[in-house]
């Protein structure tokens, strides 16, 4: 099997003129601007520590870096619009600014904080929560952006009481399909598909996921598996997110024999190494 079978996805999204090819999987790397996220929290709330954990995510080999200012840890807690505008506006505006180059995405739910950023350089909306904003939708086809759709039910402070399913995997197909029908219908052309790891699922239901993200290559969307020191993982494992990134890359490698094309993490050099290996393995002569 050649590289191009191991990994799903030719597909090239459009980001402001720049061509992105995902045929090879790419990494996604994760800056939370916020003070009370799961992993990083607190840890890059200044302007210098942002640029700096930029600077080093472009180095070890992100392709682009996911900018976060709400924490969608299970239980956080709900800030206003206003905070999430000022922590975004501020993180995108310096990267930008300073390295202007890299590609920047906005992890928001918010349609005025998906225009924010925007405006101050973003390129991508990565959306948890599937479009609940009403204005969500029309506003990433304005704008004219990629868009990242994950699968999610209730909202960081309920989803943990959502987690039973008819059928995991059809159920989250069934989700998917009419919300991609209605981006294409508004001219959203540049969709990525995320099935919401740790998002209204138990930790059977994540690992079930894992071992058949291929089933989604059904919706004929990239796929975005966001993995990285996930507690289903460091659970299992009984430890901590500290203590996860053997599991993350575990669960990465897996991903990627299963169709990701994207790898959201937020050790970049483990998923840039993982990738580099995968990319060498003929999977036809594993299988035989």
């Amino acid at each position: 099997m050649t590289q191009s079978k191991v990994f799903s996805s030719n597909k090239t999204l459009n980001l402001k003129g720049r061509l992105f090819d995902l045929t090879t999987p790419k990494v996604m790397g994760i800056l939370n601007v916020t003070p009370d996220s799961f992993y990083d929290g607190g840890r890059f709330t200044k302007e210098e520590s942002i640029l700096l954990q930029a600077e080093k995510m472009i180095k070890e080999g992100a392709a682009i870096i996911d900018i976060g200012a709400y924490s969608s840890r299970p239980g956080a807690i709900d800030i206003p619009v206003k905070e999430e505008l000022k922590r975004m506006a501020m993180a995108v505006s310096v990267i930008h600014k300073n390295l202007p180059e890299i590609i920047l995405s906005a992890d928001t739910f918010r349609a005025e904080v998906a225009k924010a950023a925007v405006d101050e350089g973003a390129s991508m909306i990565n959306d948890i929560s599937g479009g609940q904003d009403d204005n969500m939708f029309e506003a990433v086809a304005l704008l004219k952006v990629p868009y990242l759709l994950m699968h999610m039910r209730g909202t960081p402070q309920t989803m943990t009481k959502l987690t039973q399913y008819n059928n995991l995997l059809k159920d989250i197909v069934d989700y998917f399909h009419p919300k991609i029908a209605k981006l294409h219908s508004l001219g959203v052309k540049d969709i990525i598909i995320d099935p919401g790891f740790g998002f209204a699922k138990t930790v059977e239901q994540n690992f079930q996921l894992l071992n058949h993200l291929h089933y989604f290559k059904i919706l004929e969307k990239p796929i975005l598996a966001g993995l990285s020191r996930k507690s289903f993982l460091w659970k299992t494992l009984g430890t901590n997110p500290d203590g996860a990134l053997n599991g993350t890359t575990s669960a990465n490698t897996i991903a990627l024999l299963n169709g990701a094309s994207l790898l959201r993490v937020h050790d970049v050099k483990e998923a840039t190494d993982c990738i580099r290996l995968v990319s060498q393995l003929n999977i036809s002569e594993i299988n035989n």
